[in-house]
């Protein structure tokens, strides 16, 4: 059975700004879907959203926001105080934990405001790469792209970034997406997985970049549409 070509580096770099030059048409200025007012409150929300639903998370934070809006009100409630508010969001106890944690943490070394360095925000409980990624991209603008599960399943299927980790496809996608395309990747590729590029059943047959991906298995046809 034949090779599949090998994409030279200028092929795959025109690819991947077209992909992302059809994504950014249809929604030129993404973000993320977790409710928030400050960095901080970002912060908390992506915490809570490992292994969550941005929707699960929303309704939580509504009210504990309303509640305990900083890192002082936050830490006053305690970790008894902290549950009623996430107590139905996945993993709980321990995020309760690295919550409160996180905001005595804030108030002894940062004088309460988020860190903007990456090291400095790693060294929070509950924060890895990833989490670090959203916040540094989302709140203070910088050109990270934070890979979840829906970002290596799109960067993977459609040959775009290929890797066997979440840190390879992160390296990748810096490596081929163009500049003018690299603050809101995060959001663009997120949300295409998240809503079209599905992980059981790719809607293949309304995906604006279809045509550029190289799965081999995509679908056309829309459902309902089979001949008869």
């Amino acid at each position: 059975m034949p090779e599949a070509p090998v994409q030279q580096p200028r092929q795959r770099a025109t690819r991947a700004e077209e992909i992302f030059t059809r994504l950014r048409a249809g929604n030129p200025q993404p973000t993320t879907e977790l409710e928030y007012a400050t960095p901080f409150q970002l912060l908390i929300a992506v915490i809570l959203s490992a292994q969550a639903t941005d929707r699960s998370v929303n309704l939580a934070t509504r009210k504990l926001f309303a509640d305990a809006p900083t890192p002082q009100a936050m830490l006053a409630l305690g970790e008894d105080g902290l549950a009623p508010y996430i107590n139905r969001i996945g993993l709980w106890q321990g995020k309760a934990r690295n919550l409160i944690a996180t905001c005595r943490q804030l108030l002894e070394r940062h004088a309460g405001e988020l860190p903007r360095q990456r090291a400095e925000l790693e060294a929070l409980p509950g924060v890895g790469r990833k989490t670090a990624n959203v916040v540094l991209n989302t709140a203070f603008g910088e050109p990270t792209i934070a890979v979840d599960t829906h970002i290596f399943r799109v960067a993977n299927r459609t040959g775009l970034a290929p890797g066997k980790t979440p840190l390879a496809v992160e390296q990748e996608l810096l490596r081929v997406v163009p500049p003018e395309f690299r603050q809101f990747a995060h959001h663009w590729l997120l949300l295409h997985g998240r809503y079209v590029c599905k992980a059981r059943q790719p809607e293949c047959w309304r995906c604006a970049i279809a045509d550029l991906c190289e799965h081999p298995e995509k679908g056309s046809a829309a459902p309902g549409s089979a001949s008869r």
